[in-house]
């Protein structure tokens, strides 16, 4: 049985995606990047983005705010962060659109039993810190704060950046 709860955030608004529906919720916390900057410093930005440390900071950001709920942290796991990165990359480079397409395959690749299944993605450009506008977004939007909170143990984080600056974001959760 796959839990199919796949929600995005993008440039400050949270996307709420379920099938084809996409609605659109105001996130009160965006800033939009001065259109002083020019494209070039988005290139030079995202090219020194460390994805390593953005996901370790997704994944540490989700733990502490289940523990701060009483809930057991999630176990990262090297393969479902393979799908996840996979996943970014492929948004990030626009093989896919900003979504979920291909979500039941990406969790049967994982090749991991498991009896549910969710997913998050985010992407924002020109934040200070990526990580935590992609975490705060999913923390105040209620589908995001279900597979946070989700009754799940394992999960994984991939992080992938475009020419353009967009920092994307999937967190697969596995139970």
């Amino acid at each position: 049985m796959i839990k199919r709860t796949i929600y995005g955030v993008a440039l400050g608004t949270i996307v709420l995606s379920s099938g084809a529906i996409a609605t659109p919720v105001t996130n009160s916390t965006f800033t939009p990047v001065s259109s002083s900057i020019s494209n070039d410093a988005f290139k030079i930005a995202a090219s020194s983005i460390d994805t390593t440390a953005l996901e370790q900071s997704v994944f540490n950001q989700v733990n502490s705010y289940r523990t701060s709920q009483g809930l057991p942290r999630l176990t990262r796991n090297s393969a479902i962060d393979n799908q996840a990165r996979i996943h970014s990359q492929d948004m990030a480079s626009g093989r896919v659109p900003f979504g979920h397409t291909g979500f039941s395959q990406r969790i049967k690749a994982i090749g991991i039993s498991y009896a549910s299944a969710g997913e998050n993605v985010a992407y924002n450009m020109g934040a200070t810190d990526p990580a935590t506008r992609a975490v705060q977004g999913w923390l105040k939007s209620p589908g995001h704060l279900a597979n946070i909170r989700g009754n799940f143990n394992k999960t994984g984080i991939g992080v992938a950046t475009n020419s353009a600056g967009k920092v994307y974001f999937t967190q697969i959760f596995l139970r």
